[in-house]
């Protein structure tokens, strides 16, 4: 008799968040330099707590505004306005 395996939820949908050293090994980095870029408010994070996340979709429409400008993107541009006047 054949079982039918389950999907996981991870395996269902993308991931909505990644680490920060995931991020910089997509991007080639270190992870100490994309800590230092986003405590500087120069990359989007999320902090929960100690731990800092990115965004997922922050980083796809990065992609997605270098392709279409087939030039250069500040990512920068994509870190909101501190609400609530604390830095990271």
């Amino acid at each position: 008799m054949r079982t039918l395996r389950k999907q996981s939820v991870d395996e269902e949908r993308p991931r909505q968040f990644h680490s920060v050293t995931e991020v910089a090994r997509m991007f080639g980095m270190s992870p100490m330099t994309l800590y230092r870029a986003i405590a500087a408010g120069e990359f989007p994070a999320v902090r929960i707590r100690g731990r800092l996340i990115v965004p997922a979709r922050a980083i796809e429409e990065m992609v997605e505004a270098a392709l279409a400008d087939q030039g250069l993107i500040d990512a920068a541009e994509w870190v909101p306005e501190q609400r609530h006047g604390r830095g990271i």
